[in-house]
């Protein structure tokens, strides 16, 4: 077990390698563009079936989370922080250290205004 407190939230919650907040804004919208667009555009295809859909959106997570998530921990959804983050400050953890929730807003805000971003786009484009 791990005494360092930022490891300990780091189970939980984002956290980003660089604490810039608006580049970190910018990284999860960009990561959420990419996400919206590529499953919409997914979904809409008659090339691809419902058996193979999941697999290619795992696969498209993975690729994301890879390529685009090391500024910020990639959360592309404010479920995938936010809930884990109260989890985080309601669990009596020894030594667990803050929940940063000044920084709690940017993985909110980035993936919904990458949503936005894309759903425009897709809209603007078909």
């Amino acid at each position: 077990m791990t005494r360092d407190p930022l490891r300990k939230r780091a189970v939980f919650c984002t956290d980003p390698a660089v604490d810039s907040r608006l580049a970190n804004v910018v990284s999860e919208a960009i990561a959420t563009v990419v996400l919206v667009f590529a499953i919409g555009s997914m979904v809409n295809s008659e090339l691809i079936t419902d058996r193979v859909l999941p697999y290619l959106i795992g696969a498209l997570v993975w690729a994301i989370g890879l390529s685009l998530g090391g500024p910020t921990g990639n959360a592309m959804n404010p479920a995938r922080d936010l809930a884990p983050r109260v989890a985080h400050w309601l669990l009596p953890i020894p030594g667990k250290g803050s929940s940063d929730w000044g920084y709690a807003w940017v993985p909110i805000a980035g993936p919904l205004l990458g949503a936005a971003v894309a759903a425009g786009l897709r809209w603007v484009l078909f």
